[in-house]
């Protein structure tokens, strides 16, 4: 169970939050940013979800001090401040969401199991779909006990897709993320790869990927 720390001074917004949240994970509550650090350097915390406005240390100083301890705890702001300066000096500091507040708990939730799954893909280079495991590392595509062989791209393109299912991707995207800004390959060129894997993990029933007419590409686990 992951591990969530909440920080927020109003007293009564830490309690319906984490009522909430601790129907799903462990979640730790504080404050103000000093109470939030000292729980740091004794507890491993998976994500922090902080406010902005607080007394004495604000949410922008508190995430600048944890990645100054050489942490790279993923953030989510949460704060009644929607201005998108707001957001952009949210972001500009390390967070890696921001909600407004009131909160829709099932989109917290969304959004903290994203992250998360992100996080745990790059710590450890591995996505797991049921018997299936896709190891960046390495390049390679196991599933009971048979290795599937895919060309570099071909490994780079489903990696890509699957560590966001979900979400749509251009071909834009794809042609920068798998194929560089520099490279002359084209749409065509994405759409050839796209077929190839389809073709080959069409009796997979883990994953397909699907065609949204006009934009991309996505990825959409069904086991």
């Amino acid at each position: 169970m992951a591990n969530i720390l909440l920080v927020e001074d109003d007293s009564n917004v830490r309690l319906l939050v984490s009522t909430r949240l601790k129907q799903r994970y462990t979640v730790f509550s504080a404050p103000n940013g000093e109470n939030a650090l000292s729980i740091m350097r004794t507890q491993s915390i998976d994500l922090i979800i902080t406010d902005i406005m607080m007394p004495g240390m604000d949410g922008y100083a508190f995430v600048e001090k944890v990645h100054a301890m050489g942490l790279n705890t993923p953030v989510i702001m949460l704060t009644a401040k929607d201005a998108i300066t707001d957001k952009g000096h949210g972001f500009a500091v390390g967070c890696d969401d921001y909600l407004t507040k009131p909160v829709d708990f099932q989109e917290l939730i969304w959004r903290i199991d994203a992250i998360l799954r992100r996080c745990k893909i790059s710590n450890e280079g591995k996505i797991v779909i049921g018997d299936m495991v896709v190891d960046q590392a390495s390049q390679t595509i196991t599933r009971g006990g048979e290795t599937i062989d895919l060309t570099s791209k071909e490994f780079q393109l489903l990696f890509l897709l699957l560590s966001y299912p979900g979400k749509i991707f251009t071909k834009d995207n794809i042609l920068d993320s798998v194929w560089g800004y520099t490279s002359e390959s084209d749409e065509s060129t994405v759409r050839t790869h796209v077929n190839r894997l389809r073709k080959r993990f069409e009796n997979f029933p883990e994953f397909e990927i699907c065609t949204i007419r006009g934009v991309g590409y996505k990825a959409v686990i069904k086991k």
